[in-house]
């Protein structure tokens, strides 16, 4: 049992990572990792908002599809069922944690648009993954989102300071740093997962 979470966990970080080996998430991840500060931010919210929406889907996939014979109808729920968990998390992070809302509260409502959040979802659904295990899932995958993200931010940041042929500046230089974390992470396909 523990082993079978243990692999669950590396392989949704590692070896199939949401970003570098699925390719899901690929607009924050670009989007928001030219600091090390907003891939931080960016991370936390994630591994917050994919663990909660994890739980809220499976719960209403166990609770309420599937007993209903509604399993037709899973992907536009969990569009709804995350939106509004987003919204939620939102609303009462502005009310009771002004400070943690003024530091995340920029990246939540990207999180609602962020297809690795739905496709960690559907992935469950589409495993038979069972309520704790989904949220296990989820909850792994945002952490290996989250590696992916500050581990390119802080290439980024390097680079700033690197002199880049002129054809290489921006998004070229951008878009070969993740194909080369993507070949280095696919040197993890033999743990598994």
């Amino acid at each position: 049992m523990i082993s079978e979470y243990a692999a669950l966990i590396v392989g949704a970080i590692l070896v199939n990572n949401f970003v570098l080996s699925r390719i899901l998430g690929i607009c924050p991840f670009l989007g928001v990792s030219k600091k090390l500060s907003t891939a931080l931010g960016m991370g936390g919210a994630v591994i917050f908002v994919m663990t909660l929406s994890g739980l809220a889907t499976a719960l209403f996939h166990h609770l309420i599809l599937i007993p209903l014979g509604l399993g037709y109808l899973q992907t536009i729920v969990f569009i709804l069922v995350i939106a509004a968990l987003v919204q939620i998390v939102e609303v009462l992070m502005q009310r009771f944690t002004p400070p943690l809302y003024r530091a995340l509260g920029i990246f939540l409502p990207l999180i609602t648009t962020n297809c690795a959040v739905l496709g960690s979802a559907i992935m469950c659904a589409d495993n038979g993954y069972g309520i704790v295990k989904s949220t296990v899932f989820c909850s792994a995958s945002a952490v290996g989102f989250a590696l992916a993200l500050v581990l390119f931010a802080s290439v980024r940041e390097k680079l700033e300071l690197a002199r880049i042929p002129e054809p290489l500046q921006g998004p070229s230089i951008a878009l070969l740093t993740a194909a080369t974390l993507a070949m280095a992470f696919s040197g993890f396909a033999g743990l598994g997962g």
